[in-house]
C-alpha cells in the first residue's frame, strides 16, 4: 500500500471517530437514563426531555445544520479539529451531574458538537476517498460508529457494581478521547477538493439547495434515512431502558444491544465495504430493507420476550450493516457538488435528527402504555423507509464525485 493510501486510510478513521463519540454518547446516555430515573425520580416526559434534546436527537440535528454551512464556507478542518473541544465540555456536565438540568444541558452541548463534525468527517471522508473505494471509506466511519456502543455496552456491562459512578466513567472516557483526537486532527490535510472548489470561485450557495434537483435529493434523503431512524434513534437510546421496564435479566440490557452493533460490524465489513462498490446498491439496500421490516415485525406479532429479542437483534444487526445508515453518508455525499456538499448534508441530517426529537417526546409513553403499539408504529416507519429507497435509490458505484455532478447538471 502507497504512502498515498495509508494518508487517506488513516484520514478516514480519524475523520470517522467522530460517529465512534457520536454513538457512544447515545448508548452511554441509554445505559444511565434507568439509573438517572432512580436517583432523581425523573417521570417518562423527563425522559422523553433528555431523548428528544440529546446527541441523538434535536441538539445534533441544529449542530449538523450550523456546522454544514461553516464546513462550507471555511472549510472542513476548521470545524472538525476544534468542535472535538466543545464536545469535551459539554460531556463534563454528564460525568458530574448533580442534578437533572445538568443532564440537559450537557446532552445539548455534546449534540451540537457531533452534529457539527458529522457533515464536517462525512464530507472530508468522500472527497479524499478513492473513486472506486468511496463506500469502502464510507464504510470505516460505519464501523466505528457501531463500535462506539460495543464499547460502551460491554464496558457498562462490568461496571454494573459501581452503579452510577460507572456510568460517569463511561462519559470520561468519551471526553478524554474528544480530546485526543482534538490533537491528532490537527496534522490531518484541508480537503484537497474543497480547496479546488474555493479556488474556481464557485457561486453556489446554500440557497441552491432549493433548485429542483438538490431539493428532490434532499426530500429523498431526509425521507428514506429520517423513517429509518425513528427506529433506530428509539433502538439506540431507550432499548437497554426498555429492558429494564421488562423485567428481563440484567445483563440483557447491555451484552443483547452490544451483540446487535458487533454483529453489524461484521456486516459493515462482509457486504457494506465489500460490495458497495462493485455491484446494484439498490439491490443491497432492498435486502437490508426486507431485512428491517421482517426484523421489527416479529417484536410486534410475539411481543418482547428474551428470544425474541434476541432473534429480532441477529436480523438487525445484520441488516443495519448495509442499510439506510451506511448508504445515507454515502449518497448524502454524491448526491451534491462541493461547494454544498456539508451544507446539505447539515441540512437532511437536521430535518431527520429533529425529527428524531420530535418522535423522542412520545416513545417513553408509548413504551410503557402499549408496546404492542409502539412496534407496529416502528414497523411502519421501516416499511416507508424501504418503499422511498427502492424507489428513488441512485446508482453511483464507481463514479467519480465530479462525474456524478455532471450527470445530474
Amino acid at each position: 500500500m502507497s504512502d498515498t493510501q495509508d494518508h487517506k486510510w488513516r484520514d478516514t478513521i480519524l475523520a470517522g471517530l467522530a460517529n465512534y463519540i457520536d454513538a457512544g454518547s447515545i448508548v452511554a446516555g441509554s445505559v444511565a437514563l434507568a439509573l438517572w430515573k432512580e436517583i432523581y425520580g425523573l417521570s417518562d416526559s423527563f425522559i422523553g426531555l433528555i431523548g428528544a434534546f440529546s446527541a441523538n436527537a434535536i441538539s445534533a440535528g441544529v449542530g449538523a445544520l450550523i456546522g454544514g454551512i461553516l464546513c462550507d464556507k471555511f472549510g472542513r478542518k476548521k470545524i472538525y479539529q476544534y468542535d472535538m473541544l466543545f464536545y469535551a465540555f459539554g460531556m463534563l456536565f454528564l460525568v458530574f451531574a448533580s442534578a437533572p438540568w445538568m443532564i440537559v444541558l450537557g446532552f445539548v452541548l455534546v449534540g451540537l458538537a457531533v452534529g457539527a463534525d458529522i457533515p464536517a468527517s462525512w464530507s472530508l471522508i468522500a472527497e479524499q476517498a478513492p473513486d472506486d473505494k468511496r463506500g469502502a471509506h464510507s464504510g470505516v466511519a460505519q464501523l466505528l460508529w457501531y463500535l462506539g456502543p460495543v464499547a460502551v455496552l460491554v464496558a457498562a456491562f462490568f461496571l454494573q457494581p459501581w452503579g452510577i459512578t460507572g456510568v460517569r466513567w463511561i462519559f470520561a472516557h468519551l471526553a478524554v478521547l474528544a480530546l485526543g483526537l482534538t490533537f491528532l486532527r490537527s496534522r490531518m490535510r484541508e480537503s484537497q477538493r474543497w480547496e479546488e472548489s474555493q479556488a474556481q470561485d464557485q457561486q453556489t450557495g446554500w440557497r441552491e439547495l432549493f433548485s429542483p434537483r438538490y431539493f428532490a435529493a434532499v426530500l429523498f434523503l431526509a425521507a428514506m434515512y429520517g423513517f429509518w431512524n425513528l427506529w433506530a434513534g428509539f433502538n439506540g437510546f431507550f432499548t437497554p431502558y426498555l429492558v429494564n421496564q421488562h423485567d428481563l435479566p440484567e445483563w440483557v440490557a447491555t451484552i443483547v444491544p452490544a451483540s446487535y452493533f458487533l454483529i453489524g460490524m461484521v456486516s459493515i465489513l462482509a457486504i457494506f465495504m465489500t460490495l458497495s462498490d462493485k455491484v446494484n446498491q439498490r439491490l443491497l439496500f432492498g435486502i437490508s430493507a426486507a431485512m428491517h421490516v421482517v426484523g421489527m415485525a416479529i417484536l410486534a406479532i410475539f411481543g418482547f420476550t428474551l428470544e425474541i429479542y434476541i432473534l429480532h437483534v441477529i436480523i438487525m444487526g445484520v441488516a443495519g450493516g448495509f442499510g439506510a445508515q451506511s448508504f445515507f453518508q454515502l449518497w448524502s455525499a454524491e448526491l451534491f457538488p462541493t461547494a454544498i456538499r456539508s451544507t446539505a448534508q447539515g441540512l437532511t441530517f437536521a430535518i431527520v435528527r429533529i425529527g428524531l426529537g420530535i418522535w423522542s417526546f412520545f416513545v417513553p409513553w408509548l413504551a410503557s402504555y402499549d408496546y404492542t403499539t409502539l412496534a407496529w408504529i416502528l414497523t411502519g416507519f421501516l416499511v416507508a423507509s424501504s418503499v422511498i429507497g427502492l424507489i428513488w435509490a441512485p446508482r453511483n458505484e464507481g463514479k467519480s464525485l465530479e462525474e456524478i455532478a455532471a450527470g445530474r447538471s
